[in-house]
């Protein structure tokens, strides 16, 4: 069960970096939160494995920090990329014609 509250914790987390972080044409409406959400869990998993009790406070603070930070890097990351591929692209276009080949 308390799996499922970090989940839900980052999915929030995901949610919130969606709409302050700049740029989020640049990218899917659910990808943010789908990220906080998977490290979330991933997080949480590791941590019970490793022998933290889901009772610390400690387990919630590492998982919710970690969630959060990997959702800021992705969302600012995914962000950047995209507007570079867009302007490369923007680029080739404008000096063949064509588009460019992989």
């Amino acid at each position: 069960m308390e799996l499922l509250f970090a989940a839900l914790g980052g999915a929030v987390l995901g949610l919130a970096a969606r709409y302050v972080l700049p740029g989020r044409t640049n990218h899917g409406a659910v990808l943010l939160p789908a990220i906080g959400t998977i490290v979330a869990m991933v997080v949480w998993v590791a941590l019970t494995w490793a022998g933290w009790t889901w009772d610390g406070g400690w387990i919630w603070w590492a998982t919710l920090i970690i969630a959060g930070a990997a959702s800021v890097v992705s969302g600012t990351t995914l962000a950047r990329s995209r507007v570079a591929g867009d302007t490369r692209m923007l680029h080739e276009l404008m000096r063949t014609g064509h588009p460019a080949r992989a």
